[in-house]
């Protein structure tokens, strides 16, 4: 198939578990100078997975390009509030950063005990990737198309089921959106992560699958999987054949996992800037887009004011998402 070869290395990616990384500058920045002592960033996933490979991809480049060590801190639970909780209570220098994902949106629409206040507890720094997911079925499925399935579906409420992450994470949000554009009634299994919502397709447990691109990417190599749809907008080049949801009748349709850089709320514009632009800089770096596009993230930057409006329009469209769903968090 085309492109297994980056989908075996997608694989391989998502399955290693990283030591904590520290780079040691080779030459001090001018004194004054932003940064002039080492950054921290803050992760809210554990090792091993899409976001910390993110922000260990683009660490020693920018270690390079400040002449400062920076310093990645795993602080996974939560749902990510505990990394936030962390992050908003530092100071507001820039030496502390936060990895934001979908999940800050959903945490300030759901959780109304944030030990922080929400979204205006950070400024947005930079969108860096997002991360494509697949909706796929068990091989052996009667299902050839995404077609074939829906139109089961429809003649069968609640008799197929879809797995994926959950409850009230990015991906079942995208599944319960999909439901809702297609006019389905797929009954939602829950599953601790992606790779375990995939091995139960794989088992015959589950009809379908709806998650990460690189948490399925072992099993679709393996020809244990047949992929239907991604839910990007554009087809992915490690699965040339398989069209969108958007090319097959849904043009309202589009999910992914995103990622980017926050640091706590009044941290100079300034600082915010040069963060940003070193952050561009560095995702434009050759090695470094193809240690991304390996591990199934696809450099999509954005600056702090187009990160900030989009961050908002997110929170907006998975706030209808959750409320025409009835999403509760268990």
């Amino acid at each position: 198939m085309v492109g297994m070869k980056r989908l075996h290395l997608l694989a391989l990616l998502a399955s290693l578990a990283f030591t904590p990384f520290l780079s040691h500058a080779q030459t001090a920045a001018p004194a004054g100078a932003f940064p002039n002592k080492p950054v921290r960033i803050i992760v809210p996933f554990p090792a091993g997975g899409s976001a910390d490979s993110l922000v260990r991809v683009v660490s020693p480049s920018l270690t390079k390009r400040w002449g400062q060590a920076v310093v990645v801190e795993n602080r996974p639970g939560g749902g990510t509030v505990i990394a936030g909780a962390l992050a908003a209570k530092a100071p507001a220098d820039g030496y502390t950063l936060l990895l934001i994902a979908n999940s800050l949106v959903i945490n300030a629409k759901l959780r109304t005990n944030l030990p922080y206040d929400g979204l205006r507890a950070f400024d947005p720094v930079a969108l860096l990737v997002n991360s494509p997911q697949v909706i796929a079925v068990n091989s052996a499925s009667p299902y050839r198309t995404l077609a074939d399935l829906l139109r089961e579906a429809k003649a069968k409420p609640g008799a197929l089921s879809y797995a994926t992450v959950g409850p009230a994470t990015t991906q079942h949000i995208a599944g319960e959106a999909f439901k809702r554009l297609t006019g389905t009634d797929f009954t939602y299994a829950a599953f601790t992560g992606g790779g375990l919502a995939a091995n139960a397709v794989m088992g015959n447990h589950v009809t379908m699958v709806l998650t990460n691109l690189n948490e399925m990417a072992a099993m679709l190599e393996a020809g244990k999987l047949r992929p239907l749809a991604v839910t990007m907008r554009e087809r992915l080049d490690v699965l040339p054949q398989v069209p969108t949801v958007i090319e097959q009748g849904y043009k309202d349709y589009e999910a992914f996992a995103w990622f980017g850089l926050a640091a706590p709320a009044g941290t100079p514009a300034d600082v915010v800037n040069k963060l940003a632009e070193d952050l561009q800089a560095v995702l434009n770096e050759p090695e470094v887009k193809q240690k991304l596009l390996g591990a199934g993230l696809y450099p999509s930057f954005q600056g702090a004011h187009a990160f900030g409006n989009y961050i908002q329009q997110e929170y907006q469209r998975y706030s209808r998402v959750i409320d025409e769903s009835k999403i509760k968090l268990d």
